[in-house]
């Protein structure tokens, strides 16, 4: 025991006192402290015979505790709270940070990157929130977005590009060994032509093909980017989508970019963050985190 503590009892005696007090029972107790009732019991009796005092009264069913048991509880719980709390303070709490994207920016370009994050930044706890609706910062407890177009984005809102939009056409090996690469516009036709919300495809065909007449291919149109590129790997057609979304379907072999042509255009990804007096301390880190990841 220490010099300075001449009276205190064992800190174990007192931890498996304290569990019991609360159970008023052993074997819960014991069951709590993964000990055996046996051994909950020889402590209680030790603590008692050291303070010369019963602590509980043995009762038929279960235990009570004594005036001086109940006193001497609270003031030991009290104690275990304070301990708890300084080793806690000890230990920093993760940094909570919420970043907004869409489901296909997560699904496509942010998810797969997730666990580098995770072991490089073991300290921020990252929350994604995908959704198509515009995020509110303040609404949503929203820290950064990514989103899509040209800033200004808003008042007292900071933005800073993070990748630009380059649509490329992909399909599957599989279509294109069925049907041949669309050397020319009316080739081009004979594909069923993949959709998202943004309708890049009159833009796109007139980039490859200048001056071609009205289409008349077949078209589906998805709401999201990420279900047309799951389409296209299903060998239904020709998909449109930003080259960093795709680029791991192109490795992978499941896709194959059908043209060299790239469209580039002016709208880009930026992220997007309020400008605050005191930004949460995680922000600068997940920042440059996805800037590094957008090379």
């Amino acid at each position: 025991m220490p010099a300075g503590f001449p009276s205190l009892p064992s800190l174990n005696a007192l931890r498996i006192f304290e569990v019991v007090a609360r159970h008023l029972n052993f074997r819960l107790a014991a069951e709590e402290l993964g000990v055996t009732q046996a051994a909950v019991a020889q402590q209680i009796r030790g603590l008692e015979a050291s303070l010369s005092l019963k602590l509980f009264k043995r009762l038929p069913r279960g235990l009570a505790l004594t005036d001086a048991g109940h006193a001497y509880s609270t003031s030991v719980r009290s104690a275990f709270v304070m301990l708890d709390e300084a080793t806690r303070l000890l230990k920093p709490a993760p940094s909570h940070l919420t970043v907004s994207v869409t489901p296909t920016f997560a699904s496509k370009w942010l998810i797969p990157k997730l666990g580098a994050f995770a072991d490089a930044h073991p300290d921020i706890d990252l929350r994604v929130l995908a959704t198509d609706r515009l995020s509110h910062f303040h609404n949503d407890g929203v820290d950064i977005a990514v989103r899509y177009g040209q800033p200004p984005f808003g008042p007292g809102l900071n933005a800073e590009l993070l990748m630009e939009q380059r649509i490329v056409a992909v399909a599957s090996p599989g279509l294109l060994a069925e049907k041949g690469l669309p050397h020319d516009f009316a080739a081009l036709q004979g594909f069923l032509m993949l959709h998202d919300a943004h309708n890049f495809w009159p833009e796109y065909a007139a980039a490859v093909f200048p001056g071609h007449p009205q289409g008349s291919a077949k078209n589906i149109r998805f709401n999201q980017t990420s279900l047309a590129i799951e389409a296209a790997i299903n060998g239904q057609g020709i998909a449109l989508a930003n080259l960093e979304f795709v680029k791991a379907d192109v490795a992978a072999g499941r896709l194959v970019q059908v043209f060299a042509q790239q469209l580039r255009l002016d709208k880009a990804f930026y992220l997007v963050w309020p400008r605050k007096a005191r930004p949460p301390q995680a922000l600068a880190t997940v920042r440059n985190w996805l800037m590094a990841m957008a090379g």
